[in-house]
C-alpha cells in the first residue's frame, strides 16, 4: 500500500506533463481500490504472480503501443513488466539504488536520484523520464463505511505491519485507551480480529481498503507505524503520531509534515524483515504518544 501511495504524485506528474497521452498502471489487484476514480490514470492493468497471470499481463501489454515505461519499484519483477511493454524508452533507478540491482539491466535509461524520501525520489525519476510539471498531489478515493465506528471523535490506530519488528506492542495500545478522552479505534483486515481484540477497551474495526480510507478520513487523529495506513493518513493530511523503529523515517516516513514521528534515540536502521521488535519500538512509551497527540491534535 505504501509503495502505491508514494507513487501517486509521480504518476500524476507524468499524466499532467503529457495530457494527451494514455497512462496505464500495472498493479496488483489488492491495491487497485487505491486508484479508484484517479483522474490521472486511464487504465488499470491487474498483475498477479502466478505464471498464468504473468503471461496474461504480458499479452495485454504487447497489444498496446507504449512509448514510455517507468519502473518505480526497482524490482526484477517490476522491471520485467516494464520490459514486456516493449516501450521505446524504459526508465528506472540506477543499479546502486534499485531494490534489486539486476533490475537496472532492463532499463534503457537508469537514473541516479539524489532525493531521500521515496516520494521525492519517484518525482526525480519521472522528471528524468520527461515530466516537466511535478505535482505533489495524492488523489485518493473517498472510501466507504464498512462496519461500525463511534458517532463522535475518535483516534484511529492500525497496529499491524508487514514485519513484526515494525509493530508497536499491543499492550501499549491498551494503555492509550485509558489515557485518551476519546475512543481508540483499532483497524485491521477481516482476519485480524483475534489479534486486535487483545487490545482491551479498544473499538475493533475490520475493513478492506475502502473502509480504511473512510475511517481515516473520519478520525480526529491517527496513531500509526511504518505501514500502508500511516502513509494513507499522511496523504490525506491527517494529524497524529507515527511510531518508528528499525526503518528510517527520513526515507520511509509519513510525507507532508502533518504526522509527528516518534523514534527512540537508540533505534538502529535495518530493513531485514524480522518477526520480533529488537527493542526500539517498545522504547517509545504510551506517555510519549499521548503527549504528542495532546500537543498536536487533541488539545
Amino acid at each position: 500500500m505504501g509503495d502505491v501511495i508514494h507513487a501517486l504524485p509521480a504518476v500524476a506528474s507524468l499524466k499532467h506533463s503529457f495530457p494527451h497521452s494514455r497512462l496505464s498502471w500495472v498493479i496488483k489487484p489488492r491495491w487497485a481500490p487505491l486508484l479508484e476514480g484517479n483522474p490521472f490514470v486511464d487504465e488499470i492493468i491487474p498483475f498477479n504472480r502466478s505464471a498464468r497471470e504473468i503471461l496474461a499481463t504480458r499479452r495485454l501489454l504487447r497489444r498496446e503501443r507504449f512509448e514510455l515505461a517507468v519502473d518505480l519499484q526497482g524490482l526484477i519483477q517490476s522491471a520485467l513488466v516494464a520490459a514486456s511493454a516493449r516501450a521505446d524508452k524504459i526508465v528506472g533507478l540506477a543499479r546502486t539504488q534499485a531494490r534489486e540491482s539486476f533490475a537496472a539491466m532492463f532499463y534503457s535509461t537508469a537514473v541516479r536520484t539524489t532525493a531521500v524520501h521515496r516520494v521525492d525520489r519517484y518525482l526525480e525519476l519521472v522528471a528524468a523520464a520527461g515530466a516537466s510539471s511535478l505535482l505533489h498531489t495524492f488523489p485518493l478515493p473517498p472510501g466507504k463505511l464498512e462496519g461500525t465506528l463511534p458517532d463522535g471523535p475518535f483516534v484511529l490506530a492500525c497496529p499491524l505491519a508487514g514485519w513484526g519488528s515494525k509493530q508497536w506492542p499491543l499492550e501499549h495500545y491498551a494503555e492509550l485507551v485509558g489515557r485518551l478522552n476519546v475512543p481508540l479505534v483499532v483497524n485491521g483486515p477481516p482476519d485480524a480480529f483475534d489479534v486486535l481484540r487483545q487490545i482491551e477497551g479498544a473499538h475493533v474495526h475490520l475493513s478492506g481498503i475502502q473502509g480504511l480510507i473512510d475511517a481515516t478520513r473520519r478520525a480526529q487523529a491517527i496513531v500509526g507505524v511504518d505501514s500502508g495506513p500511516v502513509h494513507l493518513a499522511a496523504a490525506l493530511g491527517k494529524p497524529g503520531v507515527a511510531i518508528y523503529g528499525p526503518t528510517d523515517p527520513a526515507s520511509h516516513g509519513p510525507y507532508g509534515g502533518t504526522l509527528r514521528v516518534l523514534r527512540s534515540a537508540g533505534a538502529v536502521t535495518s530493513y531485514k524483515r524480522r518477526a520480533a521488535d529488537p527493542g526500539s519500538m517498545r522504547a517509545v512509551s504510551p506517555a510519549e504518544v499521548i503527549e504528542a497527540l495532546t500537543a498536536g491534535c487533541l488539545a
